[in-house]
């Protein structure tokens, strides 16, 4: 990846305050501080990264303004990944005054955190997602391993929205367990309008202990299920902090990804992301 620079398709921003963040839990102090592009563009750069897609990380119309407003300042941040309220009667129009600006690329819900596992099949749920096709917008899937059941259902239903599935959907990676989440994600790439992004692999691992021999089983599972050109680089930065260091996260990657061609390398790094958000 030397020859081009790659893109970051998931990453984070976000003023701290606890009541705003309160996913951010015990032992992860690191994340209790403010985090800005200022301080994520030299270290993007020293990893050979040349833009990025900024990501939700609270469910507020506000925060979604906000990022497009960081990208709108900032040439490292290509498009935004934000939030709008789905289950509302007002969603038709909450999408389309988002969708009016051309750097809002996608939308975000954070499904996994619902008290519900089946909150993605709810009725106005489903009524509110339907309504990104029509404004060329991507569904970006935050989920466990254990939503992945009523994922292939719910992607089902929209055959004609892209979807991308962040965090390799997040297997027990600090277990070491490969199934049922080997063979759910196998089905689900059967989907050819769902895409992977190589991230949040870490923070499912053993923060301190983790190598990458831990990653390779899922890594690899992923590659054989979407294939290079389905699948995306992400640090998912700063939530990797809790367990490595930005430009460890992309060499580890880039360790993992050294038997693919240089084609190959190229849609995980670059091409893929590129592509699925229109950059």
């Amino acid at each position: 990846m030397a020859e081009r620079e790659a893109i970051d398709c998931h990453q984070h921003f976000w003023r701290y305050s606890a009541s705003e963040y309160g996913w951010i839990g015990a032992g992860m102090d690191v994340l209790r501080r403010d985090f800005l592009p200022a301080e994520l563009a030299p270290v993007a750069k020293a990893a050979g990264i040349g833009g990025t897609v900024a990501v939700q990380a609270r469910q507020t119309i506000e925060e979604t303004k906000w990022l497009l407003s960081l990208a709108a300042e900032n040439p490292l941040i290509r498009g935004v990944v934000g939030w709008a309220p789905l289950i509302s009667e007002g969603a038709e129009e909450s999408i389309e005054r988002l969708a009016a600006n051309p750097l809002l690329k996608g939308l975000r819900h954070v499904l996994h955190d619902e008290p519900d596992d089946n909150y993605m099949l709810r009725p106005d749920f489903l009524r509110g997602v339907g309504l990104l096709e029509r404004h060329k917008l991507v569904y970006d899937i935050l989920i466990f391993e254990r939503h992945l059941p009523q994922t292939l259902e719910f992607v089902d239903r929209f055959p004609g929205l892209t979807f991308v599935v962040d965090h390799v959907a997040k297997p027990r990676i600090r277990e070491g367990v490969m199934e049922p989440w080997r063979t759910l994600m196998l089905a689900l790439a059967r989907r050819q309008n769902v895409y992977c992004k190589i991230s949040g692999m870490v923070t499912e691992a053993d923060w301190k202990k983790w190598r990458v021999e831990h990653l390779r089983p899922y890594f690899e599972t992923v590659m054989e299920a979407f294939g290079p050109r389905r699948v995306m680089f992400g640090s998912d930065w700063p939530v990797v902090l809790l367990g490595s260091e930005y430009s460890l996260w992309a060499d580890t990657v880039r360790s993992l990804a050294a038997k693919l061609s240089a084609e190959e390398r190229d849609a995980l790094f670059r091409g893929t992301a590129t592509s699925v958000y229109k950059l």
